[in-house]
This record gives structure tokens, C-alpha cells and sequence, in this order.
């Protein structure tokens, strides 16, 4: 069976519902299996800076499918990673006459443990980004910029 998922959101509106640019609510309630999740426009476009906005989930979502395939390949290859952190951007341009998501770079930075092989990182981050199926399903530009630090070597390899 193919995997299917589910969200529910929920906009509450405000007092003049959507009569007004200028009052409009742009505060919504994403719950995803009993979680919920505070949602805004980002506040460039009148949301509120408190909120998650669709941007920067659509940012984190190639991050986290980024991670979690790397991490994967990882064990699959007993390669002993101890540490993966990423601090992604993505960038909303005008693209084609379109203001979109015009490209994301994902920066992770991977610690490997004794015995870890900077190459083979390097090798299964590659392999994860050609993998990674939320990045197979977007068409902005996703560029990956690893950084690889053993534990036992203080210098980090890029």
C-alpha cells in the first residue's frame, strides 16, 4: 500500500473575516496526527513573526528529509556518526514571472566517531540529496554544502 498523509488546518478568521487586507487574520492551526502546529504568513506579507510560516516548513522539510536519508544511508553503511546539525536558507525570488521558492541550500555538518571516513560521508550526503524525495518532489534549486569533522582529527574536511 502506498503511504498516504494527512494534515488538517484551520484558519478561526477574525472579526472581519477577509473584508480587509489590512485586519485580515493570517494566523492558522495545522494539527497533524494530534499535533498542532501555530501557523502564519511569514510577516513579510502580514503574518505574525511568532508563527511558523509555509517558507520556512517548505525549508525545513528538505532539511529533515536531507538529514533523516543521510542518516539512514548512514547506519545502512555502519559509518559511526555522532553529531548532524544543519542551519538551512532558502531564498523566495521571482522566478519565471512567479515569486517562489527559487532555491534552498542545506548546510549540514556531520561529526563522524572513531573510525569514521570523511570521504565516505561525503560520498552518502551526496547519495542522500539524489535520494531524498521531498527534494525530488520540488523544483527549486536544492544545493548541499557538508561540512565533515572526525572527532579524532581536529581539522574539519570539505
Amino acid at each position: 500500500m502506498t503511504p498516504v498523509f494527512l494534515s488538517h488546518l484551520n484558519w478561526s478568521g477574525a472579526a472581519d473575516g477577509t473584508r480587509d487586507l489590512k485586519t485580515l487574520n493570517r494566523d492558522l492551526d495545522v494539527t497533524i496526527d494530534g499535533f498542532t502546529l501555530p501557523m502564519s504568513a511569514a510577516p513579510d506579507f502580514g503574518g505574525s513573526p511568532v508563527r511558523v510560516n509555509p517558507e520556512q516548513m517548505f525549508v525545513a522539510s528538505l532539511s529533515a528529509c536531507q538529514a533523516l536519508t543521510f542518516l539512514f544511508l548512514a547506519a545502512r553503511a555502519h559509518l559511526p556518526v555522532t553529531g548532524y546539525c544543519d542551519d538551512a536558507m532558502g531564498e523566495l525570488a521571482m522566478v519565471d514571472g512567479k515569486l517562489r521558492m527559487a532555491s534552498v541550500k542545506l548546510r549540514p555538518r556531520v561529526t563522524l566517531g572513531a573510525g569514521g571516513d570523511a570521504d565516505e560521508a561525503r560520498t552518502l550526503v551526496e547519495k542522500a540529496h539524489r535520494q531524498c524525495f521531498i527534494g525530488n518532489s520540488v523544483s527549486a534549486k536544492v544545493d548541499v554544502e557538508p561540512v565533515i569533522t572526525c572527532e579524532n582529527h581536529t581539522a574539519s574536511v570539505q
